[in-house]
């Protein structure tokens, strides 16, 4: 069993790598870091340049974790793929970040995270960047 964390360069990102860590450390397990890009996409600001993903991956080393980084594209739906990922890992626990998004924001372009949140067949943990409220 492993743990998995949807990464992307951003804060939330960041608290979930931090959190996905903690967990693995915690749980004596491996972590999964993934990081997406839509297939096809010329320029996709949610995919993390190389030193970024090996800087991640070098924080779960100094943390005592064994993490790889996995970027599986996706054609459709990233809520999708990345529970089918859950699944192929056979993860016992996913970890997301948050970002505040308005209400009309969550109506107008869905929520990846509320996806994920409502439809994983096993637990998961939503962090935010800050202790800000949303």
């Amino acid at each position: 069993m492993s743990i998995i964390v949807g990464f992307v360069p951003t804060p939330a990102g960041e608290a979930a790598l931090a959190a996905g860590i903690a967990e693995a450390r915690l749980r004596n397990q491996d972590l999964v870091i993934v990081n997406s890009a839509r297939e096809g996409a010329l320029v996709d600001k949610s995919v993390a340049p190389d030193d970024v993903l090996a800087n991640a991956s070098r924080q779960a080393a100094d943390a005592g974790v064994t993490a790889r980084v996995i970027q599986p594209p996706y054609q459709h739906d990233l809520a999708d793929e990345f529970l089918d990922v859950a699944r192929e890992e056979n993860a016992s626990l996913i970890v997301i970040g948050l970002r505040h998004r308005t209400q009309v924001g969550k109506f107008i372009l869905g929520s990846h995270a509320q996806r994920i949140l409502m439809q994983a067949d096993r637990p998961v943990l939503a962090v935010k960047a800050d202790g800000g409220q949303f």
